[in-house]
């Protein structure tokens, strides 16, 4: 390892006053830790940077996987890192406080290695189809393709944003792809394959089967958990919470999704402003004199017109 050594780096001096204004404690962790060693990295590269981007000699003919690893987090220079670093700021932000610090550090980890295979795969159909061997000499580091895949879970999460991209009002849903291009024409020394290779591998989790795969091999551990699954705040990741009554001595414990009925956060609140209405428009009167069940109440499809002249009546009778 080595330290970097030359000019003062106003990038990296303006991005460590960028983290400054949003404040640590406002930075999950995984995405803390990301531009931590992001940055460690840049001031202390493993190796000079020929030696640990990634390429198909590299990678595939003299098998250096260890570049898999390496190339993510080593840039070519402080802007390099900066405008990474602070892309990744925000999506980090954003994503891993709807995924969970657990599941975000498996996306990282997977998502870092399997886009520069997929790097690869698409500069060696280059140089088959184009039949020009100079493809397999380019060598791309940075973490720009983590970036663009992020970016597609982001704008699958968070569907029907607009998104600027030079000026240019665009539905997020297509933001990627324009930004994909725009990127290569301001700057064509950017690595076109390595951002497209992002791009493949969020669509890969999003609409395809990277993430039931990822979930089958994460199932025998215990601390990952299944991002769309509706989550306690009582227990965290657990399948159960406890309740006390204050004449039990011993916890019972109940399933959670017989709690929520098995809807989403969403749904729950969803549920909870309709049945609201219901309450409010009928007086706070149960039906049928009946007590409703502990947690989320899914009102009857509908009430005869006799129930209905009752529970107008005994509404008027409060008055």
């Amino acid at each position: 390892m080595q330290r970097r050594q030359g000019r003062v780096n106003a990038g990296l001096l303006l991005l460590l006053y960028q983290i400054s204004q949003v404040g640590l404690q406002n930075i999950p962790s995984v995405t803390l830790a990301v531009l931590v060693l992001n940055i460690f990295f840049f001031l202390n590269p493993v190796r000079p940077l020929h030696e640990v981007c990634i390429s198909v000699n590299e990678g595939f003919y003299r098998q250096n996987w260890q570049r898999l690893l390496l190339s993510p987090v080593h840039h070519a220079d402080d802007w390099h890192l900066y405008y990474n670093m602070i892309s990744m700021l925000w999506k980090g932000i954003m994503l891993e406080r709807k995924l969970k610090s657990v599941w975000f550090a498996y996306i990282i980890a997977v998502f870092s290695v399997l886009i520069g295979v997929v790097y690869m795969a698409l500069e060696f159909m280059l140089v088959k189809i184009l039949n020009d061997p100079s493809y397999e000499m380019n060598c791309a580091v940075g973490f720009s393709g983590v970036l663009f895949a992020l970016k597609v879970l982001n704008n699958h999460y968070n569907p029907g944003r607009v998104s600027s991209v030079l000026g240019l009002q665009i539905s997020s849903k297509y933001a990627c792809w324009v930004e994909l291009v725009a990127i290569h024409l301001i700057s064509p020394g950017t690595s076109f394959a390595g951002h497209l290779a992002g791009i493949l591998v969020g669509l890969m989790y999003t609409m395809g089967p990277l993430k039931k795969i990822m979930k089958a091999c994460a199932g025998g551990f215990t601390s990952f958990t299944d991002p769309d699954r509706p989550r306690d705040y009582y227990s965290g990741y657990s399948d159960y919470y406890y309740y006390r009554y204050p004449d039990y001595q011993n916890t019972t414990p109940r399933n959670y999704y017989d709690y929520t009925g098995g809807l989403t956060e969403e749904e729950q609140l969803e549920r909870a402003v309709l049945n609201s209405l219901n309450e409010r428009d009928f007086g706070g009167a149960t039906y049928n004199n009946e007590r409703r069940p502990y947690g989320f109440w899914f009102p009857p499809e509908q009430n005869s017109e006799e129930e209905i002249r009752r529970q107008r009546l005994r509404r008027f009778d409060r008055r």
